[in-house]
C-alpha cells in the first residue's frame, strides 16, 4: 500500500511533459519571436511544404485567418491553405503575417538549410540513373531556390548522359548478337563461293533444313525421352549438320557440278532448288510456324550495369565464335582445309598437283552446307520456324561475303559483326528499313572502290 501511494504521489509530482509547439500556429502568432520560433520549428519538422511556407512569408505572401489563426499562401489570383495546398475563398479579412529583419534572417537560415537538405540529396537520387530518378529531380525545376535548381539540371543532365550511353552500348549488343546471326548464316556460304565461285540461291534453305531438323529432334525426344529435352539443342546440332551437308552434296553432284563456268544458269538452277526444297517442307510439316522450345540454361536475361543480356543471345554468340573457330582450325590444320585453300587460290595448280578438284567441290559444298543446318539450330531459337525461314537470310549473307571478302573468313566475321553493329546503331535514328537500304548503299559504293571486299584472298588466279 505504501509504495502504491510512493508511485501514486510521483507520478502527480511530476512536471507534464511540455509538447512540441505547432510551427503553422507560431507563424500564425502576433508576436515577432514566436514568428521566428515558427520559422525555425517548420524548418527542422521535414515538412514538405516547408519552403513554399518560408518563400510566402519572405515575399510577404504568407496570410493569416483571423477567425481560426488558419496560415494560407497567395499565389497570384488565387489563395490555398499553407497545410495542404487546398485552395480556399479569398476574403477581405486576411492579413499577411509580419516579418523583421530577425525574423527575415531567420527566413534565409532556414531556407539555406532545406537548400542544402535538397541539393545534398541530389546526387543520392542521381545515382540511381532511371527515369524514376530523372521524374523527380525534374520535379524540381520549379524550385524557388535557383541552386536546387541549378543541381537538378546538372543532375537530369548526367542521367540522361547515362542513359544515352547504355543505350548505345544496349545497341551494340544488339548488334553483335546479330552479327553473330549473319555469321552463321554466312559462314558456309563463304566458303562455298570462295572456293567454287557457286551463287547458291539455295544456301537460306540449308540453314531452313537445320531448323526443321532441330524441331523434328525435339518432337522425337518430347515423345520417346522427355528426360533429354534440356540436351536437345546439343543432340540436333550435328543432326543438322548431317541433313544439310547431305543435302548439299546432292545437289553439287545432280546439279552445280554440270553448270561450273556457267554463273547464270547455276543462279537460276538454285533458285529453282530453293523453291522445291521450300514446297517439300512445306507439304511435309505444312505452312504454319513450328515450335521450338529453349532448354533452361538459354532463357531469362541478367543484368550487368543497366544492360539487359538475354542468356538466349549470349549462348548463340557463344556457338558462332565456336563454330567459326572450328571451321577455321578444319581450314587450317587438316589435310582436307589445305586442299581447299589449295582450289580456292589456284584450282589448276590444284589438279596438277594430283588433288581432286570435284572431290573438294562435292565435301567443301557439304560442309558449307553443313554449316548452314547449325546455323538453323541457333536461329530455331531467336526467329519463327517455317518454310521461309532462310529467305530472310540469304541476302544479308551474301552482303556480308561480298563486304569481308570471297572466301576469307576472317573477312567474314570482321563483316558480321561491323554490319550487325552498324544496322542496330542506325536503326532508332532512320528506322530499320532505311537502316538496311543505307547498308546496301554503302556496300554498294564500297565495292566499286574494293571488288575483292575488306581481305582479299591471295593467289595467282585469284589476282589474275
Amino acid at each position: 500500500m505504501l509504495r502504491l501511494l510512493t508511485l501514486l504521489f510521483l507520478l502527480l509530482a511530476a512536471p507534464a511533459q511540455a509538447q512540441a509547439p505547432d510551427p503553422y500556429g507560431q507563424l500564425a502568432g502576433d508576436g515577432y519571436a514566436e514568428i521566428e520560433a515558427g520559422v525555425s520549428g517548420l524548418a527542422a519538422s521535414g515538412d514538405s511544404r516547408a519552403d513554399a511556407i518560408l518563400s510566402a512569408l519572405s515575399d510577404g505572401r504568407l496570410l493569416v485567418r483571423p477567425g481560426d489563426k488558419a496560415l494560407l499562401i497567395r499565389q497570384g489570383g488565387t489563395v490555398a491553405e499553407a497545410r495542404t495546398g487546398a485552395a480556399v475563398a479569398d476574403g477581405p479579412d486576411l492579413r499577411p503575417v509580419r516579418a523583421n529583419n530577425r525574423v527575415r534572417r531567420a527566413i534565409e537560415a532556414a531556407r539555406g538549410q532545406l537548400d542544402a537538405d535538397r541539393i545534398a540529396a541530389i546526387p543520392a537520387i542521381q545515382a540511381r540513373g532511371d527515369g524514376d530518378a530523372m521524374g523527380i529531380l525534374r520535379g524540381l525545376a520549379a524550385d524557388p531556390s535557383e541552386a536546387v535548381r541549378a543541381a537538378s539540371a546538372r543532375g537530369i543532365a548526367a542521367i540522361e548522359t547515362r542513359l544515352a550511353l547504355l543505350g548505345a552500348l544496349q545497341n551494340v549488343w544488339y548488334g553483335i548478337s546479330l552479327g553473330s546471326v549473319l555469321l552463321l548464316a554466312a559462314i558456309g556460304l563463304a566458303i562455298t563461293f570462295g572456293v567454287m565461285g557457286v551463287i547458291n540461291m539455295a544456301h537460306g534453305e540449308m540453314v531452313m533444313l537445320g531448323a526443321y531438323t532441330t524441331y523434328g529432334v525435339q518432337e522425337l525426344i518430347r515423345t520417346q525421352a522427355p528426360a533429354l529435352f534440356g540436351w536437345s539443342l546439343a543432340i540436333s546440332i550435328p543432326c543438322a549438320f548431317l541433313v544439310a551437308g547431305l543435302v548439299g552434296v546432292l545437289i553439287e553432284r545432280f546439279i552445280i557440278r554440270f553448270l561450273y563456268g556457267r554463273p547464270l544458269e547455276t543462279l537460276l538452277a538454285t533458285f529453282g532448288v530453293s523453291l522445291a526444297l521450300q514446297q517439300g517442307v512445306r507439304s511435309i510439316f505444312g505452312p504454319t510456324n513450328r515450335e521450338v522450345g529453349a532448354p533452361a540454361f538459354m532463357s531469362g536475361a541478367v543484368d550487368v550495369y543497366g544492360l539487359s543480356i538475354t542468356w538466349g543471345r549470349m549462348w548463340i554468340i557463344v556457338f558462332a565464335m565456336a563454330v567459326f573457330l572450328g571451321l577455321l582450325f578444319v581450314l587450317r590444320k587438316t589435310s582436307f582445309g589445305l586442299k581447299t585453300r589449295a582450289v580456292t587460290q589456284n584450282r589448276r595448280m590444284a589438279a596438277a598437283m594430283g588433288i581432286r578438284t570435284p572431290y573438294v567441290d562435292a565435301l567443301t559444298f557439304g560442309l558449307g552446307s553443313g554449316i548452314a543446318g547449325m546455323a538453323g539450330v541457333a536461329l530455331s531459337q531467336i526467329d519463327n520456324v517455317s518454310p521461309n525461314l532462310g529467305q530472310g537470310y540469304i541476302i544479308d549473307s551474301f552482303l556480308v561475303v561480298v563486304f569481308g571478302g570471297v572466301g576469307n573468313l576472317w573477312g567474314t566475321l570482321v563483316a558480321a559483326l561491323t554490319l550487325g553493329v552498324v544496322n542496330k546503331l542506325a536503326e532508332p535514328y532512320i528506322g530499320a528499313v532505311l537502316a538496311k537500304i543505307g547498308l546496301l548503299i554503302f556496300i554498294i559504293l564500297f565495292i566499286q572502290k574494293r571488288p575483292r571486299g575488306l581481305f582479299a584472298l591471295k593467289g595467282r588466279a585469284v589476282e589474275s
